[in-house]
C-alpha cells in the first residue's frame, strides 16, 4: 500500500488558525506555472517509483478547488500516465464551500476523483466569521448537495471544536446539522493554536477568548457520543466513518506506509533501498516552480526512529496494531522492548494488551500524548 500526496498551496484567504504552507490571492498568477512544475516533478520521480502500485491519491492544500478544474485534471492525467495507479484507487480532493460549482465537480468526476473532502468547520456563522472562513453554513450545505447531485457518494466533512465564539451547545448543534447531511466520513479536530497564526496573536492580545480545557473536553466527548450514536465508527482519534468509508489515504500514514509527496513543502517517505528514506520540498513557491525536482532535505530513517513512528502513529487508531505485524516489520518482539512500560499503562487502564493486539483504551486515547510519552521515552 502506497499513496501519493499532491499539494496545491493556493487559497482565497488564509484562515486565522491556519499554519499550513498556503498562499492567498496568488492562484490567478501562479496556478498554471505551478501545475506545470508539478508535472515536471511527476516525470522526475516516475523512473524511481516503477515498483509501486499506488492505491490512494490525495490532493490537498491550501484549497485545491480555487484553481481551474482543467489544471487539476492535467495533473491527475500526468499522475496516471507516469505512475501505476490501482484501478480501485481512492482519489480525494480537498475543497471549501464557496469555491465549488457544477462544472468543477463534473470535471473532477471525469478526472477520476471519487472522494470529496469539504472544509465546513462549523454550522455557526458567527464562529465561521471569527476564524476567518469565507463561507456561511448555508453555502456549505449547498456545496454538499451539489456534490451529491454530481454523483459523489464518498464525501468527508471537516469540522472543528474549541473555536472562538463556540459553546458546547453551538458545537452540539453543528454536530447534529452535519449528521443530518449524512456524509460518509466526518473529521472532527480540536483547534491547535499555532504560533505565528493570526488567531494566536489575537488570543495573545486578549482580542478573542477560546473555550476552557473543560469545555473542550466536553466537546470532544460529545463528538464521540453523537457520531457513534448516528452510526459513525471512530477509527482514529479525530476521524469517524460509516462502514466501508474509512479514509484509505490517511490510514496509510497511520500505518507507517510509504508515500510520495509532490508540490511545495510536500514530504515523502519511501523505501528506495532497504532503509526508509524521507525527503521534503522547498516551502518557497518561486523556488519550487523554478526547480521542482530539487529536494530541500533528505534523510535515512534509522530502525529505532522507524519503530518509534510506527508505534506513535499506529496508536492513533482505535484498533492499534497487531503484535505479529510489529515483529514482521522490525524482527523483534514489542513486549520484549516495551513490556515493562506497557504493563504500567495497562494497570492505569490506558492500554489494552492481548496475545495478538495492542491498542489504547478509550481513556488512553483521551490521554494519548501522555500515554505515548510514558511508553516510548
Amino acid at each position: 500500500m502506497a499513496g501519493i500526496y499532491i499539494h496545491i498551496p493556493f487559497c482565497i484567504k488564509k484562515c486565522a488558525y491556519c499554519d499550513f504552507i498556503s498562499f492567498a490571492d496568488k492562484a490567478e498568477c501562479f496556478a498554471k506555472s505551478y501545475c506545470d512544475a508539478l508535472k515536471k516533478e511527476i516525470e522526475h520521480y516516475a523512473p524511481k517509483m516503477k515498483r509501486y502500485l499506488f492505491d490512494t491519491v490525495f490532493i490537498g492544500g491550501g484549497t485545491p478547488s480555487v484553481i481551474d478544474e482543467s489544471l487539476i485534471k492535467d495533473v491527475l492525467d500526468s499522475v496516471k500516465k507516469h505512475f501505476s495507479i490501482a484501478t480501485d484507487a481512492e482519489i480525494t480532493i480537498e475543497t471549501n464551500p464557496g469555491t465549488l460549482n457544477e462544472q468543477k465537480l463534473s470535471v473532477y468526476k471525469q478526472a477520476g476523483i471519487n472522494r470529496l473532502s469539504i472544509g465546513v468547520q462549523s454550522a455557526d456563522d458567527e464562529v465561521l466569521n471569527a476564524i476567518g472562513r469565507i463561507h456561511t453554513f448555508e453555502e456549505a450545505k449547498n456545496s454538499f448537495y451539489l456534490a451529491r447531485k454530481c454523483g459523489f457518494d464518498n464525501i468527508n466533512i471537516d469540522i472543528m471544536y474549541a473555536l472562538p465564539k463556540q459553546s458546547l451547545s453551538s458545537y452540539t448543534a453543528t454536530l447534529n446539522k452535519i449528521i443530518e447531511l449524512s456524509p460518509e466520513h466526518i473529521s472532527a479536530y480540536s483547534l491547535i493554536l499555532e504560533e505565528g497564526t493570526e488567531l494566536y496573536e489575537m488570543c495573545n492580545s486578549k482580542k478573542v477568548k477560546l473555550p476552557s480545557e473543560d469545555e473542550e473536553f466536553q466537546m470532544h466527548k460529545c463528538t464521540i457520543t453523537l457520531l457513534q450514536k448516528a452510526g459513525y465508527e471512530r477509527y482514529e482519534i479525530s476521524n469517524y466513518a460509516k462502514s466501508g468509508f474509512q479514509c484509505r489515504h490517511n490510514l496509510n500514514y497511520w500505518q507507517s506506509g510509504e508515500y510520495l509527496g509532490l508540490g511545495v513543502a510536500a514530504h515523502s517517505a519511501v523505501r528506495l533501498e532497504k532503509m526508509l528514506e524521507r525527503w521534503s520540498n522547498t516551502a518557497c513557491l518561486d523556488n519550487y516552480i523554478s526547480a521542482p525536482q530539487k529536494e530541500e532535505t533528505h534523510e535515512v530513517i534509522s530502525k529505532e526512529d522507524e519503530i518509534f513512528e510506527f508505534v506513535m502513529l499506529s496508536l492513533r487508531k482505535t484498533n492499534g496494531f497487531a503484535l505479529t505485524e510489529f515483529k514482521e516489520r522490525f524482527a523483534c518482539e514489542f513486549l520484549e522492548k516495551y513490556g515493562e512500560k506497557a504493563e504500567t499503562l495497562q494497570k492505569k487502564g490506558w492500554l489494552c494488551i492481548s496475545d495478538e493486539w495492542l491498542k489504547l483504551t478509550d481513556k488512553g486515547l483521551d490521554m494519548q500524548n501522555e500515554a505515548l510519552i510514558e511508553l516510548l521515552y
